[in-house]
């Protein structure tokens, strides 16, 4: 395979690096000597108990350590990590207070709204007031707290606190429906309830009071609500059905701040599945897990340290959200943002950057894109000089992003692309402060990932596309899903197809000599003839053709063998999907990726379908299109439910007409 190098860091960047410093620690105390991140990984999978034992004392956590193994158990699937050892999430996160309690622990921006600043000593004091709150409200172990809120100070504030006293976190962003929230929620049935009174979002004010009584109603569980009151004046509707508290009157009353020790897998949040069919499943992390996993992801992988100051552009919703508040973890501050992307410029996160002095970005593909594609050149009238990395998640970084990047932001960083996910918590593949970038390839495995390609037997491959698993466990793993006590549906998740490896869910390359191509998820790929392309390969493509604004690709089996391959796009404002646009489209695929890979239609649509945590909706609308129940589809999931409902009528059009025929 040609491989074009993009970036490589310099010798006197590498000794800087916290990686560096790992391996001589690793060589003076275990001796353990590792040269390159290749050999360093290559140990991490070997003496797996070894190395996440080490994790544990290089960083210093929090905790009794006890005299149990590093793990126990027969199978990925049943292992049971750092039995005996006790910890609290909170209480490693917060113990920068101690030796920086001066510096900012957290920004938050906003649209228009001035610009807001906790300290470390400040943060600590206001979880120590929340938390003596909650527990004042009968908040304790197992119970659980739920969010309606955006990016706010004031979140990270309410996660920390519950984790301080043992409850269980899990939040959505206000943009969900009372539908969607209580698909979420309502399983988990949630002691106390915070919201916000107001949240401002590409340019307007919206009102977040008016569905708190709905919501309420769809969660009875609830006894207690906690509202975060950003603007004077706001207040609750008199005749709520629970007692309800204002966030501005808790953190005025000072306490002490205490943590209830741990066993290391208590569960500290519950994310969820895409539920893009069906109601999302519950995913469960421990605090131990998470500690330990954000601990080595920052520290080891992105290079994380205090002092430095990260900009993740993310919602509540999304994992990378809890990834952000991980990198505080390592006595970074964390910089939020809960507006527009696209507020008043199309790299507006790029210019939150700049301005906040930020040393690292994490965001979707989707955001660096959009900017790229909008013609912006930050570069030159912004100041990226404190910035050292970027890292692109949630889909394939198209190479021309890549090249972007480099060309319009700073042409002397780390690009990375990163793949993991919700269930994970984590990275699978992707960046790390030794080797050089690659355009178009996720550098490595993250160290202690023992992540294969294999092919539909199980057996690893290099140089072509397989499904991308682990073959060995890590830490972050859930404890389980909610509400699953045989652990029926967990196993069904990630073990059905190859009893032995946690399979992904993800078509990846391993490119020999090198690091890994992701190619989308493989219950989404194309599989035309045999051979097998992933989605994102195509619109990638496709998304490079001028006046095309995005688009979305499927390929469906139908029956007696045919294969039904229809693409959508989205075209760019004043531009319309006529012949020549269709040309082009044609052209581009037939030569950028093959003939075989040209649509069986190209198809004008009003936008693509996405979850809320920015997964493409291709695999419930695949399966509509085979004939599926378009009922069994999950409206509240999508980001835009009338962009979902016109790809469903598509989709059952179609059906109906396969079926009449």
């Amino acid at each position: 395979m040609d491989r074009t190098k993009l970036w490589e860091p310099s010798a006197q960047r590498i000794a800087n690096t916290e990686i560096r410093r790992y391996q001589e620690w690793l060589e003076k105390t275990l001796g353990v000597r590792t040269d390159t991140y290749e050999s360093l990984h290559r140990w991490s999978i070997e003496n797996i108990d070894d190395f996440w034992e080490s994790v544990w004392t290089y960083f210093g956590v929090i905790g009794e350590r006890g005299v149990g193994p590093v793990r126990e158990g027969e199978s990925i699937s049943s292992t049971r990590w750092f039995p005996g050892a006790t910890l609290n999430y909170a209480q490693n996160l917060l113990r920068q207070a101690d030796s920086t309690p001066d510096v900012e622990a957290i920004v938050g921006l906003h649209e228009t709204a001035p610009r807001e600043a906790l300290t470390w000593a400040e943060l600590r004091d206001r979880v120590a007031s929340l938390s003596a709150r909650m527990r004042s409200l009968g908040v304790g172990r197992g119970d659980t707290v739920c969010a309606v809120l955006p990016s706010l100070t004031h979140t990270l504030v309410a996660l920390l606190a519950t984790a301080s006293v043992g409850a269980i976190w899990s939040v959505v962003n206000t943009d969900f429906g009372v539908d969607g929230i209580a698909d979420r929620f309502a399983q988990i049935e949630p002691k106390v309830l915070f919201t916000v009174d107001a949240h401002e979002f590409n340019g307007r004010v919206h009102d977040q009071l008016q569905q708190l009584p709905a919501i309420l109603a769809a969660l009875p569980s609830v006894a207690h609500h906690i509202l975060v009151d950003t603007r004077p004046g706001a207040s609750v509707p008199d005749d709520l059905a629970v007692p309800s508290h204002r966030y501005s009157d808790i953190i005025a009353e000072a306490a002490e701040l205490e943590f209830e020790s741990l066993e290391f897998s208590h569960p500290l949040w519950v994310l969820y599945s895409s539920g893009t069919t069906g109601k999302p499943k519950g995913i469960v992390h421990s605090h131990g897990g998470i500690v330990l996993e954000a601990l080595k992801s920052n520290g080891l992988q992105l290079g994380a340290n205090p002092g430095d100051r990260a900009h993740f552009a993310v919602s509540t919703t999304w994992v990378v959200w809890n990834l952000m508040i991980d990198a505080m973890m390592r006595g970074t501050t964390a910089i939020t943002y809960d507006g527009s992307p696209t507020f008043g410029r199309p790299d507006r996160h790029l210019a939150i950057c700049a301005e906040e002095r930020a040393t690292m970005m994490c965001t979707g593909a989707a955001v660096l894109s959009l900017a790229a594609r909008s013609g912006a050149q930050p570069n030159e009238t912004e100041d990226f000089s404190a910035l050292q990395t970027i890292v692109s998640t949630g889909s394939p970084l198209p190479s021309a992003t890549w090249e972007w990047a480099y060309a319009h932001v700073k042409d002397d960083m780390l690009v990375g692309s990163d793949s993991g996910g919700t269930d994970i918590c984590s990275g699978i593949l992707g960046s790390n402060q030794l080797d050089p970038v690659y355009i178009g390839e996720l550098q490595a495995p993250y160290l202690g990932v023992d992540a294969r390609t294999v092919d539909e037997s199980g057996a690893s491959i290099e140089g072509e596309v397989g499904e991308l698993i682990m073959a060995a466990p890590i830490p972050s793993m859930p404890v389980k899903f909610w509400d699953d006590p045989d652990g029926e549906k967990f196993r069904a998740a990630y073990f059905d197809d190859f009893p032995h490896l946690w399979r992904q869910g993800d078509w990846a390359t391993k490119v020999p000599g090198g690091g890994y191509i992701i190619h989308g998820r493989s219950d989404a790929t194309i599989n035309r003839g045999g051979i097998r392309m992933g989605s994102a390969d195509i619109c990638q493509v496709v998304d490079s053709v001028p006046g095309v604004h995005e688009s979305m690709v499927i390929g469906a089996e139908q029956p007696q063998g045919e294969y039904y391959m229809p693409l959508f796009v989205v075209p760019s404002p004043g531009t319309e999907v006529d012949e020549a646009l269709r040309t082009a489209v044609i052209e581009a695929i037939r030569t950028r990726v093959s003939p075989r890979y040209v649509p069986d239609e190209i198809i004008a649509a009003p936008g693509v379908p996405r979850t809320r945590t920015g997964k493409i909706m291709e695999v419930p609308i695949k399966k509509v299109i085979q004939g599926g129940d378009p009922g069994a589809v999950n409206r509240t999931t999508a980001v835009d439910a009338d962009i979902l409902d016109w790809y469903l009528d598509f989709a059952v059009g179609f059906a109906s007409e396969q079926s009449a025929s």
